[in-house]
Order: C-alpha cells, then sequence, then structure tokens
C-alpha cells in the first residue's frame, strides 16, 4: 500500500472522528438545551408551559373515567353501581402506578438539575423495575376477584351487581400493567420538561375510549352487550394505547433519557431512593382508597343508590381536581431542578404562583358545582331519587375545594423537596382520623345528606397542617439555600 494510500485513509478516519465528535456534542448540548430550561427560563411563563399540557391531559384523563360512568349509567344503574364499589381497587392501583412514578420523575429532575446525567439515568430504569414488581400485586387481586367483591358488597344484596363488579374488577386489575408503565412513561416525560407529549397520549388514549366503550357496553355491530365488562376492555385497551405511544415518544424525544432492556438492572439504593420520595405518595394515595371503601360501608347501610351516588361525585370530582392535579405536576420538576441547582429564587417563586393558581381553579370549581350540580348528575341518567342527594352532595363536598387548592399545591412543594411524607401525614389525618369518623358520626345524627359535611371538616384541618408544615420547609430547606440574583450568581 502506497504512502498516498494510506494518508488518504488515515484522512478520511479522522474526518470521520471529527463527525463522530461534533453529532457527540450537539446531542450533548441538545440534553442541556433541554433540561436547563427548567432553570433559565422565566418562572410564570414555564409554570404555564409546563402545566398546561398536563393540565389538558389530565382534564381529558377526567372526561376518560367519566364516558366510561356514563355509558353505564344510561345502560344499568346495577352496572354503574358494581363499578363504584370496584373504586378502591383501582385507586390502590392508581396509588401505587402514580406514586412509584413520583418518587422516580422527581428524583430525576433532582439529578438533571445537578447534572448528574448517569444516575437520572439509572432511576428511570429502575423505577420501570419496581412498576413491574407492583403489577404483580395487582395481578393476584384479579385472580381473587370473588372475594374481594364480596368484601367490598357485604351490604348488598343484588346478585346483579356483585357479577358485573367481579368481571370489571378482574380484568382491570389482570391488565393493570398498562396505566402503571403508561404512568412511568408520563413521568419520565415529565422530569424532562416534554409535558406536551403526555398530552398526546391521553387525547389518544381518551379518544379510543370513547369510541370504543359504547360499541363493547351496548354491543354494537353485532357484538354482545357487555356492560362494566365492555366498560374495563375498553379501559385497558386504551390505556395499552397510550402505553405504546408513552414508550415512543421517550425513545424518539427524550434524549436526557436513553430505554433499554439492556439498562434494567436493580439497584438496590436506587429503589430506596425512589420510594423515599414515592412511598408517602402512595400511602397517601392509598388512604384514598381505605376513604372509598369505608364510605361505601357507611353509605351501603343506607342504600345502594347512596354508594352509586358517592361513586358519581367522584368521577365529577376528579374532573375537578385533575386540571389542578396538572399543574401540580407540573411544577414538581421545576421546584425539584431549582433545589438541585440551588436556586432558592425561582424555588420560591415556583411555589407562591401554584399556590395561587390552585386556589384560584377550584373556586372556579366550587361555583361551576353549585350552579350546574342538577345537571351535573343528570349526565349519568340518574333516577330522580340520586339526583336529589347528589345535588346536595355536590353542593356541600365542592365547598371544600378551594382549601383543597391551596394544600394539593403545597404538596407538590413536599414532594419536589424530597418531603413527601408531609403530604402522608396530612392525607392521613384528612382521610383516616376525621372523614370516617365525621362521616360516620353525621349519619347516625343526620342520615345520608349529613355525611358530606364530613368534607370540608376534614379540609380545614389538612389546609392548618399544609401550613404548618410550609412554615417547616421554609426554616428547614428554604432559609439554608445561598441567596443569588437573577443571572443565578451568589449575592
Amino acid at each position: 500500500m502506497t504512502k498516498t494510500k494510506k494518508h488518504r485513509e488515515q484522512t478520511v478516519k479522522e474526518e470521520q472522528r471529527k463527525e463522530i465528535r461534533k453529532q457527540d456534542a450537539e446531542e450533548e448540548q441538545q440534553v442541556k438545551r433541554d433540561s436547563d430550561k427548567l432553570g433559565t427560563e422565566p418562572v410564570h411563563p414555564l409554570l404555564l408551559k409546563t402545566s398546561a399540557p398536563l393540565m389538558v391531559s389530565m382534564f381529558v384523563m377526567a372526561l376518560y373515567n367519566i364516558v366510561d360512568s356514563i355509558y353505564l349509567g344510561h345502560y344499568s344503574t346495577d352496572s354503574l353501581t358494581a363499578v363504584s364499589y370496584c373504586f378502591p381497587f383501582q385507586n390502590l392501583n392508581i396509588a401505587f402506578g402514580i406514586g412509584t412514578a413520583i418518587g422516580m420523575s422527581a428524583l430525576l429532575s433532582r439529578y438533571l438539575g445537578a447534572k448528574q446525567y448517569e444516575k437520572a439515568d439509572k432511576v428511570a430504569h429502575n423505577g420501570f423495575i419496581l412498576a413491574a414488581i407492583n403489577y404483580l400485586i395487582f395481578f393476584t387481586i384479579g385472580c381473587f376477584a370473588p372475594f374481594f367483591m364480596g368484601l367490598v358488597t357485604s351490604d348488598s344484596t343484588n346478585a346483579t351487581i356483585i357479577s358485573e363488579g367481579i368481571h370489571y374488577l378482574r380484568i382491570t386489575q389482570w391488565l393493570s400493567v398498562a396505566p402503571m408503565m403508561q404512568s412511568m412513561f408520563e413521568r419520565l416525560l415529565q422530569g424532562t420538561g416534554k409535558t406536551k407529549y403526555i398530552f398526546y397520549m391521553q387525547l389518544s388514549a381518551t379518544l379510543f375510549n370513547a369510541v370504543v366503550d359504547p360499541i363493547l357496553i351496548f354491543g354494537f355491530f353485532g357484538l354482545p352487550a357487555l356492560g362494566a365488562k365492555g366498560a374495563a376492555l375498553a379501559t385497558v385497551f386504551g390505556q395499552l394505547l397510550g402505553c405504546a405511544l408513552g414508550y415512543n415518544f421517550n425513545r424518539k424525544f427524550n434524549k436526557e433519557i436513553t430505554l433499554s432492556v439492556k439498562k434494567l438492572r436493580p439497584h438496590l439504593q436506587t429503589m430506596k431512593d425512589i420510594y423515599k420520595i414515592g412511598i408517602p405518595s402512595i400511602v397517601l394515595q392509598s388512604v384514598g382508597a381505605v376513604m372509598t371503601f369505608s364510605l361505601n360501608k357507611i353509605l351501603g347501610m343506607f342504600s345502594d343508590l347512596a354508594v352509586t351516588t358517592f361513586g358519581v361525585y367522584f368521577k365529577l370530582q376528579s374532573f375537578a381536581f385533575m386540571p389542578l392535579f396538572g399543574m401540580n405536576s407540573g411544577s414538581v420538576p421545576i421546584i425539584a431542578y431549582n433545589y438541585g441547582a440551588d436556586r432558592k429564587d425561582r424555588l420560591e417563586k415556583t411555589m407562591s404562583l401554584g399556590v395561587r393558581y390552585g386556589i384560584g381553579l377550584m373556586s372556579a370549581m366550587t361555583v361551576i358545582f353549585w350552579l350546574f350540580a342538577k345537571e351535573l348528575m343528570a349526565l349519568f341518567d340518574s333516577p330522580p331519587e340520586m339526583v336529589k342527594m347528589g345535588v346536595v352532595a355536590l353542593h356541600i363536598i365542592s365547598l371544600n375545594f378551594p382549601f383543597a387548592g391551596y394544600a394539593i399545591m403545597r404538596g407538590a412543594a413536599f414532594q419536589a423537596l424530597g418531603k413527601s411524607v408531609y403530604s402522608m401525614n396530612i392525607s392521613l389525618v384528612r382521610q383516616l382520623l376525621i372523614i370516617i369518623p365525621c362521616a360516620y358520626i353525621y349519619a347516625k345524627l343526620g342520615g345520608v345528606n349529613a355525611v358530606w359535611w364530613a368534607f370540608p371538616t376534614a379540609e380545614i384541618a389538612g389546609l392548618s397542617m399544609s401550613a404548618f408544615y410550609t412554615g417547616r420547609i421554609r426554616k428547614e430547606i428554604l432559609s439554608k439555600m445561598t441567596p443569588r440574583d437573577a443571572e443565578g450568581n451568589p449575592i
């Protein structure tokens, strides 16, 4: 081989190496641009830009849940009641799925803020391992669906309700891997600031569910009418679609995290760190399942219709609260990132803006529930007795919405700063120590309509605790951070 040929080959190889280095540098710079916006863009527009897709997607997800109930209400009140009895298990499933995802997302954002990209990658993959472990728990619940339905419907003698509930519970638990993985993909996108793709996931799943739901429930196009079983199938099929889209969005657009089966290696300390944040969130939402179960038992002393009314309220409440949860989720990565980056000024501004928006959003929802309570109940083809009971419930319970707006947005700061235990404590007091005993006492003293006053009673306590823990956060964390100017330089 001549010297000239060798020289040409060396020149080509050197050019290839330069091109590779250039591509690597561009990819690294893209990573910085994507994640660093959480610490550089003006806080107010950043909060709106990050939260808006999540608020819309949460709103869409609420429609996802309500559509099932509306169709079932028109199909059969018994089917709607059966699904209402299954709420505690669905809430428990959501608690484990979202709680694990929250722990993963908050820790991920913190590592990105500190420029520790390898640790962020490890957090993401261990989050998926934990999600798979959680799924096995709920698959087992589906295997024993008759036992669990017998547990929650012990006050009911309606065989149709029990049978429909067993079918619904089996399907939703056996295929609960879909919502769990969907939550993980959503939180990966949230943790790196790519929240618009979450909207695409939720919208696609919701539209699919809205189309398939009536086909399977009522038996259109020659298919058998499946009732609650059809609602369950439409739900999980929609979630599978959302899960597939989430995987593709992360693979294509999320340059901060490189998902790979080869990287699914358990790391005990990382799992512990995820659950240090995530377990309080799991407990917080699991308490909701216990509260729902207990209230169903209390209301069951009056009638199955009272249980159905509470189930309808629960669906409507999710509709009212989902935009707030979107704002909550949008603020978590901003707070966590700036905590990791030691930007006290941006952290405090995000907290303050979040509370103001939270109270404003929920005050508007209170007005809507008061003005349109009858119309909201009519969506479910409710019998007159149920409409009358539901209007009273919506009027009373919605009084606590503004208080909840404050508490939930404070909870975002607790999660992002690694103090999710504060949110857990508030939830335990509200939903176990206050709502359940008060509901039982009020039921004995004033009948079924008095039960609803337990909610405002508990929310006042939650508000007080949120204010107390906020003071502790300021003293123990914020006061020790370095004051900086608008450019991030120490003052």
